[in-house]
C-alpha cells in the first residue's frame, strides 16, 4: 500500500465492558469502580482518535454493541502488520485469554479485504502489543504471561525476521509494551529491572537503551504512540488526590518522560485514559499501527 501518511487501526469501543477480569490490573478495582462509562470511554478514545487524524489516516474496525468480545477496543493485541515485508502481511493472534478469542477473526477479515496476506499465528501470540518494531527485519518480542516463544521462532523461520524474545514474569506488565517502547529506530524505552542482564545485553547489540524503573513502567510510560515528533501518552494525574502516593507517582513518571522526551527533541502529548486503565488497557493498546511512515 503506497500511502505515504501514517496509517492506523482503531475500534470505536461500542462491546468495550469490565464484566470478565482477565489480568492483575482488573482485580486492583473494586465492583463499583471497575464499572465502565461507556459516554466517557468514548470521548477519551475520540481525543486520541483526533490527534492521530491529524497527522495520518484511521482505519476504524467494525464491531457492534452485541458481539460479546468485551477487549476488542485494544486493538494492538488484534496481531501485526509485518513491516519488514515486500507483500503486505498481516499476522492474526492467537490468544491465550478465552474471552478474548474471537477478535481475531474480525481482524484478519478486515486485513484481508485491504489486500493483505493474513495467517493466524499457530502459537499462542497477543499481536503488536507483544512484539515491537524497531527497524529493517528486526523486532522485539515478549513472551511468558500472553504469548510463547515459539511463536517468534515460527516468525523468524516464516518471514525472515530477527526477533530478540524477552521473558516477562510480571503479571502487572503483561504485555511487553507495559516495558518496552522503541522511542527511535536506533534508541528503546526499557523497564530495565523486568529482564535479565543476558536479555538487554541483547537489546543493545541493536539499539541503545533509555532505561526507566519498574514504577514508571506500572505507571504506563511505555505504553505510547509516536506521532511524528510528539510522543503519545495517558495519564490520570488531574483524577488523583495531589497529596496520595499514586499522585507522588504520576508525578514521577510524567517528569521522566518530559525528560527523555526533551533530549530527543520531542514533546509529549497526554491524554485521559481512565476507563481503559479499568479493562488494564492504556493508549497504544488502542492503536494499531497499518503502516510505519513517521512524517517529521
Amino acid at each position: 500500500m503506497g500511502i505515504q501518511y501514517p496509517l492506523y487501526m482503531m475500534n470505536i469501543p461500542v462491546s468495550y465492558d469490565t464484566s470478565i477480569r482477565n489480568n492483575a490490573w482488573m482485580e486492583t478495582y473494586s465492583e463499583q469502580e471497575i464499572s465502565v462509562n461507556l459516554t466517557e470511554a468514548i470521548h477519551e478514545l475520540w481525543e486520541v482518535y483526533s490527534f492521530l487524524s491529524r497527522y495520518g489516516f484511521v482505519y476504524l474496525l467494525p464491531s457492534t454493541s452485541d458481539c460479546g468480545l468485551q477487549d476488542l477496543v485494544f486493538v494492538s493485541n488484534n496481531g501485526i502488520v509485518l513491516h519488514h515485508m515486500s507483500e503486505p502481511t498481516y499476522i492474526g493472534s492467537n490468544f491465550r485469554v478465552a474471552n478474548r478469542r474471537g477478535e481475531e477473526v474480525l481482524g484478519m477479515d478486515f486485513f484481508c479485504r485491504l489486500g493483505y496476506n493474513t495467517i493466524k499465528c499457530p502459537h499462542l501470540f497477543e499481536g503488536e502489543a507483544e512484539l515491537k518494531y524497531l527497524r529493517d527485519n528486526i523486532y522485539i518480542g515478549g513472551y511468558g504471561m500472553r504469548s510463547e516463544r515459539k511463536s517468534y521462532e515460527w516468525m523468524e523461520e516464516s518471514f525472515g525476521m530477527n526477533v530478540i524474545a524477552l521473558e516477562q514474569n510480571d503479571p502487572f506488565l503483561y504485555h511487553l509494551d507495559c516495558a518496552v517502547f522503541p522511542l527511535t529506530k536506533e534508541k528503546v524505552i526499557v523497564s530495565v529491572e523486568s529482564f535479565t542482564h543476558s536479555e538487554l545485553a541483547a537489546i543493545e547489540r541493536v539499539a541503545e537503551i533509555i532505561p526507566i524503573s519498574r514504577l514508571e513502567a506500572y505507571g504506563g510510560l511505555t505504553n505510547s504512540v509516536a506521532v511524528g515528533n510528539f510522543i503519545l501518552n495517558a495519564s490520570n494525574i488531574d483524577s488523583l488526590n495531589p497529596r496520595s502516593e499514586e499522585y507522588r507517582q504520576e508525578r514521577a513518571k510524567l517528569r521522566r518522560m518530559e525528560e527523555i522526551c526533551a533530549a530527543h527533541a520531542m514533546q509529549p502529548v497526554y491524554f485521559k485514559m481512565d476507563e481503559y486503565l479499568k479493562g488494564g488497557g492504556s493508549l497504544s493498546c488502542c492503536v494499531l499501527h497499518v503502516n510505519r511512515v513517521n512524517l517529521q
